[in-house]
C-alpha cells in the first residue's frame, strides 16, 4: 500500500501527535471534545423534540399532545410565514400564507390555545423557532405560563432568536442589525435575571448548511455568530459567566456520517477554547457547547420518499454519536408536505429505537480515538478557524454580512453541490443512481383551506373584545422604550397581556428601528 493511501486509510500521524488532555480530555472535561457530561446518555438521554406547527393553534396543540402520548420529551414549535415576518394573518401580502408552513400566532389568545391542557413545568421544555419577532413570542409564552401559575424561574426551553443567520442564509428579517442585536441582548439580560433555566438564543448553523454550505463553513460561520453575540452582550454590560452558560447552538446533521460526528466534536473543542482564551470565562459551564440537532432537510428526496427514513436514521445516529443534547428527526414526507401523524411517529420512533434498542447510550464517545475521526475533527477545526480569522479581520460578522462574504461563500458551495449532484458525482440513491420509474404514493397532510378565514375571524374578535385604548398605550410605551436604553422585554410583555397583535408590536418597533434592506 502506498503512503498516500495509508494516510487516507489510517490517518495515524495526526493522532500520535496529540496531547490527550489538551486535544481531547475525558468526557465532561475541558476542552469537551468527547462530550460535556462524564457519562453522557448513560445518565440522561437527549431531548426528543419533533418540529411541529401547522394550521391553527388548535391543530398544533393536537399534534403536541399526540407526540407527548408517543414519548416525545420536548416541544419544538414551527411558526407560519406571517408570524415569522412579524405580520398579522389579515395582512394583504403575507396573510395568504397563514398556517401553511407553521402555526399561525397573532395574539396571546392563539398562544393560550397552543398550550392548552399542557403543563409547562419541568421536565417539559419548549423550543420556538422564531427570530426577528422572537421577543414577542417569548413574551407570549411567559404570559401563558403566568396564567397557568407557572413560575418563570421554572420554565425550560429555547427561542432561536438568531438574527445573524437570517441575514446570512434564511432571509427572514425585519429590523436592521443594530436594533436587532439590542433586542437579543435585552432578552439575554432578562433571562439571566428572571428566567434562569431558559436558553435565550439558539445560535444556528442549520439554516446555513441547508442553504448549501460545507460542514466547515457551517462550523466557522456559526461559531463566529456566537462570538458576535457574546461581544454584544459584554458591551451591553453583562458579565460573560452570567449569561454564557445559557447560550445554545443548533446544527445540521447531513449525509457524510463521519464528517458530521467530527464536526460536532470540533464545535465543542473550538467553543471551549474561544470562551476560555478569547473571553476569559472562568465558569466551566460557559465553555460547554450545548446543541440541538436536526437531520438534513436538504438530503430528503421526493422520489422514493420511504428512503428518507434510512437517510434520517443515519443522520440521527451521527448526531447521537456526536453528543447532541436534543434532536429532531425529519419525517419521510417533508419534501412533499408538512409531516402526517404516521410519518412523524416513525421519525420519533427512529430516535427511540436508537436510544432504547441499539445499546449506543452505554458508551461515551465510542468513536473517540479513531484515527479517522480525530483527523477529520482536526481538519474541520482548522478550516473553520480560518473562516473565523477572516471575519475577525473584516471587523466582525455584521461587517462581513454587509460585505456579503458569508453569503458568497455559501452560494459557491451550494453551486458545487448542485453541480456534482446533477453530474452524479454526488450520488443520490433512487435519483441519479439506481433510478426507478415507479412512483410511490404516500399520504400527505392537507391544511384546512379555511384556515385563513378562521384565523382572521378570531383576530377581529380579539380586537373588538380587548381594551383598545390600553393597547394603544402599550404600543406607545414600546416605541418610547425602543428610543431609550430600557430593557424592551417588559413593555412587550405588557402589550401581549393586553392582546396587542404581533403585527402591531412590530410596527411600534419599526417606527423607531426602521426596516432592514439587504445591501448585497
Amino acid at each position: 500500500m502506498d503512503e498516500k493511501n495509508k494516510e487516507k486509510l489510517f490517518c495515524k500521524k495526526p493522532v500520535d501527535e496529540f496531547d490527550y488532555s489538551l486535544q481531547l480530555g475525558d468526557p465532561g472535561q475541558y476542552p469537551y471534545t468527547r462530550g460535556i457530561h462524564p457519562r453522557m446518555y448513560a445518565e440522561r438521554l437527549w431531548t426528543m423534540r419533533q418540529f411541529s406547527g401547522f394550521g391553527s393553534a388548535e391543530d398544533t396543540n393536537k399534534r403536541f399532545r399526540y407526540l407527548l402520548e408517543h414519548g416525545e420529551t420536548g416541544f419544538s414549535t414551527a411558526f407560519d410565514m406571517p408570524t415569522l415576518f412579524g405580520k398579522d394573518s389579515d395582512n394583504l401580502v403575507y396573510g395568504k400564507e397563514t398556517g401553511l408552513c407553521g402555526v399561525a400566532i397573532d395574539t396571546l389568545a392563539d398562544m393560550e390555545i397552543l398550550f392548552n391542557e399542557i403543563d409547562l413545568n419541568p421536565p417539559i421544555s419548549t423550543s420556538m423557532t422564531i427570530n426577528a419577532p422572537a421577543i414577542i413570542l417569548f413574551a407570549m409564552y411567559l404570559a401563558v405560563a403566568e396564567k397557568k401559575g407557572v413560575d418563570w424561574k421554572n420554565l425550560r426551553g429555547t427561542i432561536q432568536n438568531d438574527i445573524l443567520k437570517e441575514y446570512i442564509a434564511q432571509k427572514e428579517w425585519i429590523f436592521p442589525p443594530e436594533p436587532s442585536m439590542r433586542l437579543i441582548t435585552d432578552i439575554i439580560e432578562f433571562c439571566v435575571k428572571y428566567v434562569p433555566q431558559w436558553y435565550p438564543i439558539s445560535i444556528s448553523g442549520y439554516h446555513i448548511r441547508e442553504a448549501g454550505s460545507t460542514a466547515a463553513q457551517e462550523l466557522g460561520f456559526t461559531l463566529r455568530d456566537g462570538i458576535e453575540y457574546v461581544e454584544w452582550a459584554i458591551r451591553a454590560g453583562l458579565k460573560v459567566d452570567d449569561f454564557a452558560p445559557r447560550l445554545s447552538f443548533f446544527f445540521d446533521s447531513c449525509e457524510n456520517f463521519f464528517e458530521e460526528i467530527s464536526k460536532f466534536r470540533a464545535a465543542r473543542r473550538m467553543w471551549a477554547r474561544i470562551m476560555k482564551e478569547r473571553f476569559h470565562s472562568e465558569n466551566d459551564k460557559s465553555r460547554q457547547l450545548r446543541f440541538h440537532t436536526q437531520t438534513s432537510g436538504l438530503s430528503l428526496q421526493a422520489v422514493e420518499p420511504e428512503n428518507n427514513v434510512i437517510r434520517t436514521t443515519l443522520q440521527a445516529l451521527a448526531a447521537v454519536l456526536g453528543g447532541t443534547q436534543s434532536l429532531h428527526t425529519n419525517s419521510r414526507d417533508e419534501t412533499l408536505c408538512l409531516p402526517t401523524e404516521e410519518a412523524v411517529k416513525i421519525a420519533l420512533r427512529t430516535q427511540q429505537i436508537i436510544a432504547y434498542e441499539s445499546g449506543i447510550i452505554n458508551a461515551v464517545d465510542p468513536l473517540g480515538g479513531s484515527y479517522h475521526i480525530e483527523d477529520l475533527t482536526n481538519k474541520l477545526e482548522a478550516e473553520a478557524m480560518e473562516y473565523i480569522k477572516k471575519i475577525d479581520e473584516m471587523g466582525g460578522m455584521i461587517e462581513a454580512i454587509e460585505q456579503g462574504y458569508p453569503q458568497r461563500e455559501i452560494r459557491r458551495s451550494a453551486f458545487e453541490r448542485a453541480k456534482k449532484t446533477a453530474m452524479a458525482e454526488k450520488v443520490v440513491v433512487g435519483v441519479n443512481k439506481f433510478p426507478t420509474k415507479e412512483k410511490l404514493i404516500i399520504p400527505v397532510l392537507k391544511i384546512d383551506p379555511e384556515i385563513h378565514i378562521k384565523q382572521v375571524k378570531r383576530l377581529n374578535e380579539i380586537k373588538q373584545e380587548r381594551d383598545n385604548f390600553k393597547v394603544k398605550q402599550c404600543l406607545e410605551n414600546i416605541s418610547c422604550a425602543a428610543a431609550s436604553k430600557d430593557n424592551l422585554v417588559f413593555p412587550v410583555i405588557e402589550a401581549v397581556r393586553n392582546y396587542a397583535t404581533i403585527g402591531e408590536i412590530c410596527m411600534a418597533f419599526e417606527k423607531v428601528c426602521g426596516r432592514y434592506e439587504e445591501k448585497v
